[in-house]
């Protein structure tokens, strides 16, 4: 028999239900007040050298913004083997009813995360059921749940052929099915690309999309699960229009910046939460889906 929804600590099998509990991992925590790893800037891809005092701010705001929609916020603590890219959360493990997935990130500087997650999670009561190995390599930021039984994995620079096979033999006994989308070249392996970066799903019927860069068999098979695509405004891509958290009933957590989009989203019906991501999001190119590792949704 289930457990009843006051027993349940952790899941994962929806990206849209009301969020109840989320890790997430500061700028501090990551590092960004830290010459060593600030120094690796250029290297990781940010477009400018951090601020370390606006980020925290930032993030400061973001933690807000989750806790008033009611979710427990839980923190990353800090270690010596974490980078800048710490900050962006998502990536490192895939949530799901059974447990932690631990992910094997195709950015190398990015191995340890997956570790730091596993050690928050166990004395939580929330198990390990797998952890992707080599020749995988796997970015939770490539990972969309369709439904509670369908997962839809981008196959691009992070997310590989092996490291999709490896989470696919990990879910089929589950009743899991999982589906490979083709992501394309798009700027090069130095720019990357995740499946998130061009869907945000935003109820269990509505996805924003960056329609032009998604394969067209992806159009399709949302289209033909009946979802109503929503397009961000192009002006926007370059300052992630794309990725916005959804919060639950309709509620949705986009930043400052993409005015245009998130004006199209509350014509759409749906409620808008804000905060500012110059320097936390747009500059290392992560924004609220990314910051976020949701733990548990109602």
């Amino acid at each position: 028999m289930p457990a009843p929804q006051t027993e349940i600590s952790f899941n994962g099998h929806s990206m849209v239900g009301p969020l109840q509990r989320v890790l997430v991992c500061s700028p501090q925590t990551a590092g960004w007040n830290q010459p060593e790893r600030v120094g690796q800037w250029r290297e990781l891809g940010f477009h400018h050298q951090p601020d370390m005092a606006k980020a925290q701010a930032q993030h400061d705001t973001l933690r807000r913004e989750l806790e008033v929609a009611g979710a427990e916020v839980l923190d990353l603590p800090s270690s010596s083997d974490l980078s800048l890219d710490a900050v962006y959360t998502h990536d490192a493990s895939l949530a799901t009813d059974f447990g932690l997935i631990l992910m094997r990130p195709g950015k190398k500087n990015r191995m340890a995360e997956a570790a730091r997650h596993k050690s928050l999670a166990e004395p939580l009561g929330i198990p390990t059921l797998g952890e992707i190995t080599t020749p995988g390599s796997s970015e939770a930021g490539d990972i969309v749940w369709l439904d509670a039984n369908t997962l839809l994995i981008g196959h691009g620079y992070r997310t590989n052929a092996a490291g999709i096979e490896q989470i696919r033999s990990l879910l089929a006994p589950k009743g899991i099915e999982v589906i490979s989308a083709p992501l394309p070249y798009g700027a090069g392996p130095a720019c990357c690309l995740h499946l998130m970066s061009l869907i945000s799903l935003l109820d269990a019927n509505a996805a924003l999309v960056d329609l032009p860069w998604l394969a067209v068999e992806t159009v399709e098979l949302l289209k033909a699960r009946g979802f109503k695509l929503i397009e961000i405004d192009y002006s926007e891509r370059e300052t992630l229009a794309c990725n916005v958290l959804a919060l639950g009933d309709r509620g949705l957590l986009a930043i400052d910046e993409n005015n245009r989009t998130n004006q199209r989203l509350q014509e759409s019906g749906f409620e808008v939460r804000t905060f500012p991501g110059s320097e936390l999001c747009i500059n290392g190119s992560g924004g609220p889906t990314c910051l976020t590792r949701p733990l548990l949704r109602g």
